[in-house]
């Protein structure tokens, strides 16, 4: 039976300014990351863009902020997570003056687009940076406040659009280079890095995770929860303008109450995983986000049906994120940042092809309702892969249902040779 919650509890247990620090710079980051998305609808307009040339722009910073999660990881490992942090906030402010200064045509915003990527590369290090003060019993807790930061995408859409409408959407490049300031000082004044800074795992153990069934089988499922969330989050207010015609500064707001509604719940998905299970969560995620997904596709003609279906997608997606990083620390509890990141990096990799799966179909059959199916189909598969896995988690480095271990019931084994129990 799990034990009873105590907020009061989790919050001595670990370091809460560093926790919000954490918070605070994963909120500016997605921000930045997913500004194109934000900006799309005046960006096509200037530039007269095709269906699969907005897919094209909208899908690089995803794809490049995956890239740049793993050696991002790696880096923080070594240097520690705060300092690390730091270092991509400042490429972020180079960024953002890049963007303001240097773009003026359409291959200079495919350079920008490549740029953004490096906002991306924050996830597995803000969550490290944020939990690592904490005990495995609120981690998930933990990892879901950190990633509540998720909702810079629903602040990216509804503050980007009037700006862009009011000032040019250039000059909100140069809004966030000032603003990239704010969270330096926040993260150099409060952060405070994590008491397991030098428990080192060798770069042996580090990659390990590559070659384990159970780091692709995480990958492909936050392909789904996490990729889903932020292709979606980049291409809706694209869709917004295109499907219903409504105006840029609207597409802005309607995608907002969706995005926002996934990083509130990815909060309650890290502590209902903590007490359910991160597999019994998954579960239903899964099932409810192929549903909504059909749904979206089949309603194309109201946008009020959309926009609701959209909110309980995005909700599903923002909980099953908060799932699978109550799930990570507990199969990885000696190289979080590492598998963190490789898992983040493959899960946006996915999403980094939804804008693009979108516009391929928008243009080729002038409808956007297979690629909402082709994603739906994929969550299913993956709610079959997992169930099939889960039967060996709970032999080895979990209990039943996918809760954390605690006390006399943790094995005894060390990380290296659990991991390589579980991949036998």
């Amino acid at each position: 039976m799990a034990p009873t919650f105590s907020f009061s509890a989790f919050l001595r247990s670990g370091h809460t300014p560093t926790l919000f620090a954490a918070f605070f710079y994963l909120t500016f980051s997605f921000v930045i990351w997913v500004l194109n998305g934000a900006m799309a609808p005046f960006i096509s307009e200037q530039f007269q863009l095709t269906p699969a040339q907005k897919g094209t722009l909208l899908s690089i910073p995803i794809i490049a902020g995956a890239i740049m999660r793993f050696p991002l990881g790696l880096l923080a490992q070594y240097v520690g997570r705060k300092t690390a942090t730091l270092v991509e906030l400042a490429l972020i402010t180079l960024t953002m003056a890049f963007g303001y200064f240097f773009v003026h045509s359409y291959d200079d915003m495919l350079k920008m687009a490549l740029l953004l990527g490096v906002a991306g590369a924050s996830f597995g290090v803000a969550m490290s940076l944020g939990s690592g003060w904490y005990p495995p019993q609120y981690k998930g807790l933990a990892m879901g406040l950190v990633g509540a930061g998720n909702a810079g995408t629903a602040l990216a859409a509804l503050l980007a659009p009037p700006l862009a409408q009011t000032y040019g959407w250039q000059t909100v490049y140069g809004f966030a280079a000032l603003a990239s300031f704010v969270p330096m000082a926040v993260v150099a004044f409060m952060a405070k890095e994590p008491p397991d800074r030098d428990t080192h795992a060798n770069m042996k153990e580090h990659l390990a995770c590559l070659l384990e069934k159970d780091g692709w089988v995480f990958s492909l499922i936050y392909v789904v929860t996490f990729g889903g969330f932020i292709g979606l989050a980049t291409f809706l207010p694209t869709y917004y303008h295109d499907q219903f015609g409504v105006s840029k500064v609207q597409a802005g707001q309607l995608t907002m109450l969706a995005a926002l509604m996934g990083a509130v719940v990815r909060v309650f998905g890290g502590w209902i995983s903590d007490h359910w299970g991160g597999v019994n969560t998954l579960s239903v995620v899964l099932v409810v986000v192929a549903i909504a997904l059909v749904g979206v596709g089949s309603v194309g003609h109201s946008v009020v049906l959309t926009t609701l279906l959209l909110i309980v997608c995005f909700a599903a997606l923002g909980a099953g994120n908060g799932a699978l990083f109550q799930l990570v620390p507990l199969r990885w509890p000696m190289s979080t940042a590492v598998a963190g990141s490789m898992i983040g990096e493959i899960g946006a990799l996915g999403g980094g092809t939804v804008p693009a799966l979108m516009g391929q179909v928008k243009q080729h059959t002038g409808s956007f309702f297979i690629g909402f199916v082709v994603m739906a189909v994929f969550s299913v598969a993956m709610l079959v892969l997992m169930r099939v896995m889960q039967v060996r988690w709970t032999r080895t480095w979990a209990e039943k249902g996918g809760r954390a271990r605690v006390g006399g019931a943790a094995p005894a084994a060390t990380a290296p040779s659990r991991a390589r129990a579980a991949a036998r």
